[in-house]
């Protein structure tokens, strides 16, 4: 919306409201009305769709007096109207204006507020952009996404970081309509439009009150978009460690920031609707979202699927965050299938911290914060004596007991661990061993503390503890061995990476796939918990991890091969993606989880991205808009439902399209339910040939005795570039009702050049009852968490 247009409407808002303010006592809640398709306003009436969402909110409410601190005469009460993502406008409505809207011929639903929650200098090298020769590599295929726009919704951004420098940047493309709200010596061909989206989010929070330059005081929003399109910043590190130059993966790439999200308040899902809604207008080219919502729900109430489904039928890429509520099963966010959902996996880089006890006995740890000046020499090793020897009683860490000591602290109790290095470093303790949870196994994720740190595994905690016991005076030294690349047990997947089945589509294999999430460096407006830096662009790098981290990778990822191909459908760059992972580590074995078992597919996805090999895929599942249509009428969703979803396509009625089964959708990977005789199923794909013109491909399928997989036809020829061919896999269990909960397997198309991949996934029975408690899920989450 236009500052006209949404002026005008809050205008006519306001004037309800002194019309009709004190005639009404209900209290008032944030709702989205979704509105009748195919409803349509009279465009001689109205000249706009604002003006008649206005109409129909007057039609009904008799202004109910807000239980605001301000005058409630001053109050509007219609928040959006939306273009674009949905049919329909959010407002403050009571109960009885909400029974007596339902009665109105052009009411669909309405649905109560809800909140959402937000989810380098090596990783470009690690993914193999630069090539091994600077600038050979992906990056010169794609020059650097030179040209695309990423649009990022998030946290504020920090003006004037020097990831976001557009020196060399060549303007925006004439398609861009966005503005930057922050001044010219910000704003740049870079950075060429930054928001602020918080009109509904104010009325629920103190302390929201106009923010008109998209910044907070949360590194989140500088590090994803830093991560996305960051400029090169030669010399960038993370306390000392780390040192190269940071570069986001798209770093010719311009950059569109909204801000939707703010410091301990989360993110309003009709914030997150307008700032999509005034994107898709603006004219971006990938959306990026570290945003989601554990128990979103259906597609038709969820903003990042409604705002993703409208992006790609504008061509939009849109790339989500899987979320971080791992290692349990069925914890997956962002589940649409029009979406990118990716996961988190390790890089290959470490900064290495040992600990040496005086017996000898060496422990290895990490960490980013390796002072120069700190002596390692044998110091008395003490343990928190209070607070189960989490470090969270400032009552223990007092100067007397751990002045110029090495402290053992578990993570845990009431304060973070960079709290509990802050008060041990003005305690005048020498140093801190932080012992990482049992849950998050071989996976460290490291903090720059201030003071000395090293940050260990849970086990070998125990080594240290056993030592403590042996002695009356323990003693205990830090190493540091600085930075070291080339873990031969990376990429692995990180505890906290949350993990399908899809609650939604358990038809459809979510995460889709993993990226760099864990130790990420990227820039940030101040590192927390620091001493002081050890020099100036210490400043404005900091370490952060999680699945927030790994999807501003992939959308900018993402920018390069629509910069290569911009023809190419959202569907066709997934399905590039997607088939050319890797799922093997540095070791050639297969990838393991932070528990150091070979991690399944509901933990990986499809596989860690390949950027050097999804530009040049050879064949893609392709997908159009439209094609999703089937599928979520076979999904269940009624015909408002549905057409609310995928407005502002032309409506549509389901019972006069043929039904599209989860399992038939035109996706990358295939997953099955075995759980009726005859215990086989067959599934349709087609694929699309963007390789050589002339071509020919073998399938291969993999998977356990039990289970056989037969492709038909198992050979397919192509004469020319976008011809598509069709095939039917039947996948059958050989002996009756499959044991074993899921098993894995894979289908390859292999021809001379190209290495087409699909996961295979096939259970044994359904994953999730049909209206299920949240209880319900949980407990089904735990068996199938010990059955996989």
């Amino acid at each position: 919306m236009d500052c006209p247009e949404r002026l005008g409407v809050l205008l006519l808002a306001s004037l309800l409201a002194v019309a009709f303010a004190h005639h009404d006592t209900g209290v008032h809640k944030n709702y989205l009305i979704i509105v009748r398709r195919p409803y349509e306003y009279d465009h001689k009436l109205y000249k706009d769709v604002s003006s008649w969402h206005a109409s129909l909110l007057a039609s009904v409410c008799d202004q109910a007096k807000e239980e605001l601190e301000a005058d409630p005469a001053n109050a509007p009460r219609l928040i959006y109207s939306y273009r674009n993502v949905v049919n329909g406008f959010s407002a403050r409505l009571t109960p009885d204006e909400i029974e007596k809207m339902s009665k109105t011929d052009w009411f669909v639903k309405a649905v109560p507020e809800k909140t959402y929650q937000l989810m380098t200098t090596h990783t470009p090298r690690m993914l193999g952009l630069t090539g091994p020769i600077f600038p050979a590599g992906v990056w010169n295929r794609s020059n650097m996404g030179e040209g695309i726009i990423i649009g990022v919704l998030d946290g504020g951004i920090t003006p004037g970081h020097p990831s976001f420098d557009g020196t060399g940047m060549p303007p925006p493309p004439a398609k861009w309509k966005g503005r930057c709200d922050f001044n010219s010596s910000v704003c740049n061909n870079k950075l060429i439009g930054a928001r602020s989206f918080f009109e509904s989010a104010r009325w629920k929070w103190k302390g929201v009150d106009d923010p008109v330059l998209p910044i907070d005081d949360s590194a989140h929003g500088t590090h994803t978009s830093s991560t996305a399109a960051g400029a090169f910043v030669p010399g960038a590190n993370a306390m000392g460690s780390g040192f190269g130059t940071a570069a986001g993966m798209a770093p010719r790439a311009h950059l569109a920031f909204y801000q939707v999200c703010f410091v301990n308040k989360g993110c309003d899902r009709d914030d997150i609707l307008a700032a999509i809604d005034d994107a898709l207008d603006d004219g971006v080219d990938v959306l990026s979202l570290s945003i989601g919502d554990d128990n979103a729900g259906d597609f038709a109430a969820d903003p990042v699927a409604l705002g993703g489904y409208s992006g790609i039928m504008r061509g939009i890429f849109v790339c989500t965050s899987a979320g971080n509520n791992g290692p349990i099963a069925g914890t997956v966010a962002n589940e649409a299938p029009w979406l990118l959902t990716v996961g988190a996996a390790t890089t290959d880089r470490r900064c290495l911290a040992d600990v040496k006890l005086g017996n000898g006995l060496e422990i290895g740890g990490e960490s980013y914060y390796q002072p120069k000046t700190y002596v390692s020499v044998l110091r008395p090793l003490v343990r928190d004596t209070g607070a189960n020897a989490t470090c969270s009683d400032k009552s223990v860490l007092t100067s007397e007991h751990v002045r110029g000591k090495v402290v053992l602290c578990y993570t845990g109790g009431n304060l973070t661990n960079l709290e509990k290095g802050s008060i041990l470093h003005d305690a005048g303790a020498a140093a801190v061993i932080i012992v990482y949870p049992e849950l998050a196994g071989s996976v460290i994720a490291p903090k720059a503390h201030a003071l000395p740190a090293a940050q260990i595994e849970y086990k070998s905690a125990e080594k240290i503890e056993a030592y403590m016991n042996s002695t009356q005076n323990p003693t205990a030294r830090l190493i540091f061995r600085g930075t070291v690349f080339g873990n031969h047990r990376s990429p692995a997947v990180p505890s906290f990476s949350s993990r399908g089945p899809s609650r939604q589509n358990p038809g459809i294999l979510k995460p889709d796939i993993s990226g760099p999430g864990v130790n990420i460096i990227a820039g940030v407006p101040m590192p927390d918990g620091l001493a002081q830096p050890p020099n100036e662009l210490a400043y404005k790098f900091d370490i952060m991890s999680g699945t927030s981290m790994s999807t501003p990778h992939l959308s900018g990822i993402a920018a390069l091969i629509k910069k290569a191909h911009p023809t190419w459908s959202p569907a066709a760059i997934k399905s590039a993606m997607m088939t050319t992972t890797d799922t093997r580590d540095r070791r050639r074995m297969p990838m393991l989880d932070y528990d150091g078992a070979p991690a399944n597919m509901y933990a990986l996805g499809a596989g860690f991205i390949n950027p050097t090999r999804a530009m040049d895929p050879g064949l893609v599942y392709n997908l159009s808009a439209h094609d999703y249509i089937p599928y979520l009428c076979g999904l269940g969703y009624s015909d408002h439902e549905m057409n609310s979803i995928i407005h502002p396509a032309p409506p549509m009625t389901c019972r006069e399209l043929p039904v599209v089964y989860q399992k038939d959708l035109n996706y990358p990977s295939i997953t099955v339910i075995l759980d009726k005789q005859p215990y086989a199923v067959n599934v349709s794909r087609a694929v699309t040939n963007v390789g050589n013109a002339k071509a020919v491909y073998v399938a291969f399928a993999e998977a356990p005795a039990t289970v056989s997989v037969t492709v038909t036809p198992n050979r397919l020829s192509f004469t020319e570039v976008n011809q598509v061919q069709t095939f039917t896999v039947t996948i059958a269990s050989k002996k009756g009702k499959l044991k074993k909960r899921i098993t894995e397997g894979q289908l390859k198309w292999v021809s001379l050049k190209h290495v087409v991949r699909s996961p295979i996934i096939v259970s044994s029975k359904k994953f999730f009852q049909k209206n299920t408690t949240t209880a319900d899920q949980h407990t089904a989450n735990s068996q199938l968490t010990a059955g996989v």
